[in-house]
């Protein structure tokens, strides 16, 4: 593992810790430094702002986990472990959702999320004549119910299962997402 790694790692699990206890509003960069033994300097080095590094963290520990489920057949695989992770690491997902600024961890999930589903968008519509416009109006529709729904779900403090929700929001997109596409 490179030294960069180490750091950056080094760096998130320190404000995971620091987010048991305080909202992330109210973290400095220098507390984050101090409480892994680096130099404020080095944070900078490494991620521009807080939310910078709150990103990298849910970049790298759920990305690879879901990155082969960017397809129909198995898309709610992806939604499943997300929310599992989600789930385990609450009351960080929760501080982050709720601490409001210019690159919060929301504008980052939402796209995030357009990503994977614009990859189910271009599964389903292979074969079809639906121009890109139209591909990306049913995307952002499809992330912002799908970004909106986690969201809420986290804020409310995660109380139904991943599996309850997963299969509630497949219950809605099933034939819905393949319908729309026709239409266009």
């Amino acid at each position: 593992m490179s030294e960069s790694l180490i750091t950056k790692k080094a760096l998130a699990v320190s404000i995971k810790e620091l987010m048991k206890t305080i909202p992330l509003s109210k973290i400095s960069i220098q507390e984050i430094a101090d409480n892994c033994g680096v130099n404020r300097q080095t944070f900078y080095y490494h991620f521009r702002d807080k939310f910078d590094l709150v990103n990298w963290i849910y970049y790298t520990e759920v990305t690879e986990s879901i990155s082969n489920c960017r397809h129909y057949d198995n898309w709610t695989d992806g939604m499943y472990r997300t929310l599992c992770y989600l789930s385990q690491n609450k009351s960080f997902y929760i501080n982050a959702l709720n601490t409001p600024g210019q690159n919060a961890f929301d504008s980052y999930f939402f796209e995030f999320s357009y990503e994977l589903i614009m990859g189910v968008v271009n599964d389903i519509s292979l074969g079809m004549k639906v121009s890109d416009a139209n591909k990306k109006f049913i995307c952002d529709f499809y992330t912002h119910a799908f970004v909106g729904i986690i969201v809420q779900w986290i804020k409310a403090g995660m109380k139904e299962s991943c599996q309850t929700l997963v299969d509630q929001v497949k219950n809605i997109v099933e034939g819905s997402m393949l319908g729309a596409l026709s239409r266009y």
